[in-house]
């Protein structure tokens, strides 16, 4: 649906997507395979939009957290393989099967409950194992005293009716982080992927078709990792050390308008609360732009927003539906001017470093009211909305 509104928008650089897929293609090489994550909305981009483009333009993969995600695409015609890396309930296993959607096997619960499901419905689901090597979250245990088991577990898996091993995965906890320490444990998770991978190909007599592991931080770092498949989700995206190291262009920028402009003598409490006193006579623009929009609450009185005469800080606490800058010496900034959030002149980055937070948290936080504007080719070329009417 297209939004009525010129309130508050994102602008999704669908041509800025294309080139940091090409750039990191061509760094991984053509024989590795390449994952696109589009969970979350494809962390608040427009998962069907930037599905399509990766489609199109070769990408091999796409990830995302759930059924109904993955469900999300497939009815939108979207018919390359998906990765759900979630949990799925056994009573959805029909649908994986019949819109050819591959699951994560985390343990042998989840094993066993898609086995007897397939096998009920005589029919085969194709899965990728994942194994836990110090993420510490989902996965088979293989770590010290736990290697020898879990290598038995994943081999059982292997070996249960109605299950298609095509790949094996697991996910770095520190690849993205700076240190000695950090490179150490890295290196160890990768090494114990490795032989666990090794240890089941032997025992088992079967190869995996797709080893992955590689994650953004990999991607940039650790060339070694790429394996079969890499996994980048925020270095696709444009954002953060490693895009900018890599010469990668941010796909989203968020705008906003003035909708009214107020002029406060000196003294003037604004906002709720008043933590923000006018020092004298204030010229103050206000934005149709607060918290229900995704401007997280913890930047109230600490940033700066982009207007066309420069940065613009942010008086008080930040509302609902709207906040406050202060235009004092920027005549030029009239109701009905574009005001930047965050994008080429404004990086996410810095309004990340103030709320103590990472790109995903802000490009994820922009709500369905906040309407996409999808671009290509310089022109837009569709427009989305999420709200119901």
């Amino acid at each position: 649906m297209e939004s009525t509104l010129r309130r508050t928008w994102s602008e999704i650089n669908l041509d800025a997507l294309k080139y940091n897929y090409e750039v990191i293609k061509e760094k991984i090489g053509k024989d590795v395979k390449f994952l696109g994550v589009v969970k979350a909305d494809a962390y608040g981009h427009g998962s069907i939009n930037v599905s399509k483009t990766l489609e199109e333009i070769g990408a091999d993969y796409l990830a995302v957290s759930s059924i109904d995600e993955a469900m999300e695409l497939r009815l939108n015609n979207i018919t390359m393989p998906i990765l759900i890396l979630g949990h799925t309930p056994r009573e959805q296993v029909s649908r994986l099967i019949e819109y050819n959607i591959t699951q994560a096997v985390t343990c042998k619960a989840k094993a066993v409950e898609y086995s007897e499901e397939a096998v009920k419905l005589g029919k085969t689901l194709k899965i990728h194992i994942k194994v836990d090597t110090g993420m510490s979250r989902l996965g088979y245990l293989c770590e010290g005293n736990f290697f020898d088991t879990g290598v038995r577990g994943i081999c059982e898996a292997l070996n249960m009716r109605g299950l298609f091993a095509e790949g094996i995965f697991t996910h770095f906890a520190v690849s993205d982080e700076p240190g000695e320490e950090c490179r150490e444990y890295t290196n160890h998770q990768f090494k114990l992927f490795k032989d666990v991978c090794s240890e089941v190909e032997r025992i088992s007599g079967r190869k995996f078709l797709i080893k992955h592991c590689a994650n953004t931080g990999a991607v940039s770092e650790y060339p070694e990792t790429y394996m079969d498949m890499v996994r980048p989700g925020l270095l696709l995206y444009g954002y953060g050390e490693f895009a900018r190291k890599m010469g990668l262009k941010p796909v989203m920028t968020l705008k906003t308008t003035v909708s009214t402009i107020k002029i406060y003598p000196e003294g003037t409490h604004i906002s709720y609360g008043g933590i923000y006193v006018t020092d004298k006579t204030t010229r103050v623009g206000v934005l149709p732009y607060g918290y229900a929009d995704g401007f997280l609450r913890a930047l109230s009185n600490k940033c700066s927003l982009m207007t066309a005469n420069g940065p613009a800080r942010v008086c008080g606490k930040i509302c609902m539906d709207m906040c406050m800058i202060n235009i004092n010496d920027m005549p030029d900034v009239e109701v009905g001017s574009e005001i930047e959030v965050f994008g080429e002149n404004n990086p996410i980055e810095t309004l990340c470093e103030i709320a103590g937070t990472i790109p995903y948290e802000l490009t994820c936080a922009v709500s369905k009211r906040v309407p996409r504007k999808y671009i290509q080719n310089g022109k837009i070329i569709e427009q989305e909305l999420m709200l119901r009417m």
